[in-house]
């Protein structure tokens, strides 16, 4: 059968998804589009058991390797399809391991344009076999357009320099510092592993331009005045494919305040020759200016680089250049230390 749920009230999309997991990572040789398999092992450890990929596939999770049948008989419930290609598009090279899930009696949950209940083979297999075909990139119906009008309560968006470069992490990693610190902290995902991670929010790039910012409005409703929606970014103002998302993020969430994410490894804009990555700086102050539309306070609390790749005293290196080049608190989420509990103190403000 194939699950569309009825929208909420207020409609953030709620998906129950049947665990374990079995990660699916396709023919992916990039991490950055592999973030959905990524992010369900780092955030949702406890639910994933295995992984499964075409052999062309060079991206691991570190997880045991399973078929479909294998994991099935192990436990697993349902398989995610762990990867966010461009265009979120199901090539005709993974629809004999989706077939092959379903037949194993496992669900099938995806997040990608595509849907999986448009295919008709998939609809026909789900069917026979009594599982369940799970499209968490399904926005929820009848959603309005924005308002503008200002909310109760405060707001934190991440922002980036590029996309799948850690703005989920770093708005997982702070909801759940604050919330560890006593802070009354609520993470809101805007995207298909935050949904997956979190069991509700809303994909805002499914939903229809004229009503994206409207979504991000319902996604951080009116709140107590000491309470903190942390909002997970998507795209970048500064990406040739992505700015039109976080910019209709940008004006539905009216963040008090926003942290800039950023990987120093990272040169050119992903899956975008010739676009180079843009400055910290400069997306500081593009996001201040096309910001205060919705909110004339708003204002940079700090900086989360994604130092993976770099040892311990390049990375401490590069956190603190960057804390004193731009005044403000620098860190690694994933890292920790005193640098992420500065970012945090700035960020509970």
């Amino acid at each position: 059968m194939i699950v569309r749920e009825a929208p909420a009230s207020p409609p953030r999309a709620v998906h129950a998804l049947a665990a374990p997991y079995l990660l699916f990572l396709g023919d992916a040789t990039e991490p950055g589009f592999a973030k959905t398999a990524l992010g369900l092992r780092d955030w949702a450890a406890d639910r994933c058991l295995a992984e499964h990929a075409l052999p062309a596939a060079t991206v691991s999770t570190g997880l045991p390797r399973m078929t479909p049948a294998v994991a099935a008989a192990a436990g697993a419930r349902s398989m995610v399809v762990g990867v966010a290609n461009q265009g979120g598009v199901i090539p005709a090279a993974w629809m004999p391991e989706l077939l092959a899930a379903v037949e194993a009696g496992l669900d099938l949950v995806a997040g990608l344009h595509t849907r999986l209940g448009d295919i008709a083979a998939l609809r026909e297999a789900a069917k026979g076999a009594g599982t369940r075909l799970v499209d968490v990139r399904e926005p929820p119906a009848a959603l309005p357009i924005a308002t503008g009008a200002k909310r109760a309560g405060r707001r934190l968006l991440t922002v980036g320099t590029d996309c799948a470069l850690g703005k989920k992490y770093s708005a997982l990693a702070i909801a759940r510092g604050l919330q560890a610190r006593g802070q009354d902290a609520t993470f809101r995902a805007s995207g298909q592993t935050g949904i997956m991670i979190a069991g509700e929010g809303i994909a805002i790039d499914a939903v229809v331009a004229d009503f994206a910012a409207g979504a991000a409005e319902l996604l951080s409703p009116d709140a107590t005045p000491t309470h903190l929606d942390v909002i997970e970014g998507q795209g970048s103002l500064f990406h040739p494919s992505y700015a039109a998302v976080s910019l209709a993020l940008l004006h539905g969430s009216q963040p008090d305040l926003f942290v800039v994410c950023h990987q120093p490894t990272r040169a050119q804009i992903l899956g975008t020759p010739g676009y180079h990555v843009p400055s910290i700086e400069a997306v500081i102050e593009q996001t201040i200016a096309v910001g205060r539309l919705t909110n004339p306070a708003i204002r940079c609390a700090g900086v989360s680089l994604n130092t993976a790749g770099m040892v311990e005293a390049e990375a401490a290196a590069e956190i603190a250049r960057t804390a004193e080049r731009l005044g403000l608190p620098a860190a690694d989420p994933i890292r920790g230390g005193d640098p992420f509990e500065r970012l945090l103190d700035a960020c509970a403000a």
